[in-house]
């Protein structure tokens, strides 16, 4: 019963070199066989070159193709003698005997034996605790925590095998690692992907350095129109040339091009928030927009009892009662750290009949220090010049602390850190011919390489995250705190999260189960279209191959998969009782529904808008520098005599505006690789499958109408929270984009 194997064919490079950098190289090779072989199920390729290569696929006749997208390392530096592909799905009892051993030896080696130090040409996947954020050999100020087990509790990362910290045996070491984080040699960054990134992060120091050698006052700006300056002026609404006409006439046509290249590279685009008007910020209607229609929607609840009542505990945060009162809103209803100043903020909406959002109270709270002096103040419209500020102050306090938690909570946690070790999972437990692991292999591209790049500079102690928002030091044991207490995965898919936060409710006569409360609830409205559809094709997906609960119950493979990411990736919240069950088709289309909707339309939704919605960062500051002042406080006259100045004083400093804008300006922008949802490369796999092929095909159509229905809906007038003057429209879910900062476009995994 051993696999029937046609003679080696060997590839000769010293007859034809590959070109170094090529988008791709071609060959053509002879294989000898038996008249008899049968269709090729499965090759196995080894590599005697010196060096390494990327395979991507082998078509044999031009009729059986075997999708491969793996990096094939030379036998010189690796164990690993070959590399074994299938271009057909089996459920691990359906799999042909002679392929059986190659199926278990390919997944002993993906999981190896976990020991050992990891290097680049590794192949394998495993797991480990968040043990490599800090860096107290460079300084004990970077000291930080373990994330990862009772004290702080966190999904479980990708394993890199660092040596240990002279100073804490527990940790790994970074500073005497010259090597990037290893992420296993199949999840590396393709050309396309790591040039774009590349340049992008080229442009952002750039964009950060030359900004602060013009502006004096490093401290903050000086006004408005130090931060318009930092926007590209031909795009600019209302930015002129010093003689008051347009830059584009006024000079010649040679030297507007010279200025266009200079300003492509040192200034930044405008944010959509402010492309079509460049006040729109200040407006309420804007600020209570983006709860439904921002970059964060996710946040938005409706409040079940008033007034609010903190669950926090009393002996550390003061009292629960909140100081919102009847009178606050009746009439409308027609710090932390040394150099950053925080209330905890509670906002009050109001739902209109337009299905607009109004906003009618803000509750600022600080920790208890005097118990004669309240904690608590509330913030209500304003009625003269003085509480206008003292307003605007309020809401930019309220979008700090809501940026924090869209970054920390609903971004980074929600997405990309609890879908790694679902993705590590499958790598280890499903084969890569298991019609599961197929199906989620493209929602699975660069997720742990875009991780490891965020442990080394973005949630890193010293990092991006760090100096740039409200809770510094703090940020990591946010999230931490939040997968604790609050997350979990039987509430992560869209209805169920949407019912959650109270915005909608069970309706089995809706056309996706529930009914939305907000009915111009722009991200929701079209998340259940693109939910729905993902639901389709996984519920014709899963039917096709499992026909009845025994077939799940009996799949190994699958089964081993679930177990694993629980009570191994998930490791510190295994026993909670909702995790759900996997003993049924029904159980397996709800977990995979929700796994692809996470990676692909929640991250979208959460990700391509950050320099849209946050590049101009009155709108949305990520961290505020003072408090809002009182009237007995020794700062109060200064705000009196110059309110503009005491807000952007607020604001984080000069240096931190423009490297934030830098950052957030990457990670918004689609890389010219993207492959988005709708799009596959891999059908030929299922080319004797016509059911399948039809599912994708109709999946794929369902979304190209999707996006039609969407960009309808952005032009209905009737619908106040995507158009309107001075409205931008609702973008992020649409499905397809080009390269670039679009705002728009939904990639089948986690890219960026």
């Amino acid at each position: 019963m051993e696999p029937k194997m046609s003679k080696e064919a060997t590839l000769d490079w010293s007859k034809k070199k590959p070109t170094i950098g090529a988008e791709r190289n071609t060959y053509k090779v002879e294989f000898i066989v038996d008249s008899d072989f049968g269709v090729p199920g499965a090759i196995t390729v080894s590599n005697k070159y010196r060096r390494e290569f990327f395979l991507e696929s082998i078509t044999i006749e031009g009729v059986v193709q075997f999708v491969c997208n793996s990096w094939i390392q030379a036998e010189m530096v690796s164990a690993k003698k070959r590399i074994f592909f299938s271009n057909k799905a089996y459920l691990p009892c359906e799999t042909p005997i002679g392929l059986k051993e190659l199926r278990d030896e390919e997944l002993r080696e993906l999981r190896g034996d976990g020991k050992g130090h990891r290097i680049p040409s590794d192949r394998i996947y495993d797991y480990d605790v968040y043990n490599d954020l800090g860096d107290p050999e460079n300084d004990i100020e970077y000291a930080r925590p373990t994330l990862g087990g009772e004290k702080n509790p966190h999904p479980r990362r990708c394993r890199t095998g660092r040596p240990p910290s002279s100073i804490d045996m527990d940790v790994e070491s970074r500073s005497h690692s010259f090597m990037p984080i290893y992420v296993p040699r199949d999840e590396a960054l393709e050309k396309g992907k790591s040039d774009a990134f590349n340049l992008g992060k080229l442009k952002g120091i750039l964009r950060n350095i030359i900004p602060s050698l013009t502006v004096t006052d490093s401290n903050g700006s000086k006004g408005f129109s130090d931060l318009d300056s930092l926007y590209n002026e031909r795009t600019l609404l209302g930015m002129k040339s010093p003689d008051g006409i347009h830059m584009k006439y006024s000079l010649p046509k040679m030297i507007h091009k010279v200025q266009e290249s200079v300003e492509e590279i040192f200034k930044f685009d405008p944010p959509k928030m402010i492309s079509r008007d460049t006040s729109c910020w200040l407006r309420d209607d804007q600020f209570s927009r983006q709860a439904l229609a921002g970059i964060n929607p996710l946040s938005i609840e409706r409040i079940k009892e008033f007034p609010p009542v903190s669950n926090l505990d009393l002996s550390i945060y003061g009292p629960q009662e909140s100081a919102l009162k009847e009178e606050h809103i009746k009439g409308h209803l027609d710090g932390v750290l040394e150099d950053r100043k925080a209330y905890a903020t509670r906002t009050i909406f109001l739902l209109t009949p337009m299905e607009t959002l109004k906003p009618i109270a803000i509750e600022l709270s600080l920790p208890p220090v005097d118990p004669n002096s309240p904690s608590n103040q509330v913030l209500t419209p304003p009625i003269d010049a003085t509480t206008n500020w003292l307003w605007q102050l309020g809401k930019a306090h309220v979008c700090s602390n809501d940026s924090g938690v869209h970054q920390l909570v609903h971004h980074w946690l929600r997405t990309h850190a609890c879908m790694e070790p679902f993705i590590i999972a499958a790598h280890r437990q499903l084969s890569a011919m298991h019609p599961i692991y197929k199906l989620l292999d493209p929602h699975m591209r660069y997720t742990l390489k875009i991780n490891a790049l965020a442990r080394e500079t973005l949630i890193n102690a010293g990092g991006i995250i760090e100096t740039e928002f409200t809770p510094g030091k703090y940020c990591m044991q946010i999230s931490c705190a939040a997968y604790r207490d609050w997350w979990r995965f039987d509430l992560e898919g869209l209805p169920a999260d949407l019912i959650r936060r109270g915005v909608a409710i069970p309706d089995p006569t809706q056309a996706h189960g529930i009914r939305l409360l907000i009915e111009d609830y722009p991200y929701a409205t079209d998340g259940l279209l693109i939910w729905s559809a993902i639901q389709k094709l996984v519920q014709s997906y899963v039917n096709y191959y499992y026909q009845d609960a025994s077939a799940v119950c009996s799949d190994t493979e699958l089964q081993a998969w679930y177990d694993e990411s629980i009570n191994v990736g998930h490791a510190d919240l295994r026993h909670a009782s909702w995790w759900p069950k996997l003993s049924s088709p029904d159980d397996l289309i709800s977990i995979l529904t929700t796994i692809i909707w996470l990676a692909s339309a929640q991250h979208a939704a959460l990700n391509f808008g950050q320099y849209p919605y946050g590049g101009h960062v009155p709108t949305r500051p990520p961290l505020m520098r003072q408090l809002i002042p009182k009237e007995n406080d020794p700062g109060y006259m200064n705000f009196v005599k110059d309110p503009q100045g005491y807000f952007l004083s607020s604001l984080p400093s000069w240096s931190q505006i423009t490297k934030y804008m830098a950052v957030i300006n990457i990670i918004s922008s689609h890389s010219p690789d993207e492959e988005y949802l709708g799009v596959r490369k891999d059908l030929s796999t299922w080319s004797g499958d016509p059911k399948i092929l039809e599912a994708f095909y109709s999946f794929s159509m369902e979304i190209k109408s999707i996006e039609k229905e969407i960009e309808k809906r952005n032009s209905d007038i009737s619908l106040r929270n995507r158009c309107g003057v001075g409205i931008s429209p609702y973008e992020l879910l649409i499905p397809s984009s080009g390269p670039g900062v679009t705002c728009r476009g939904v990639p089948n995994s986690i890219t960026v």
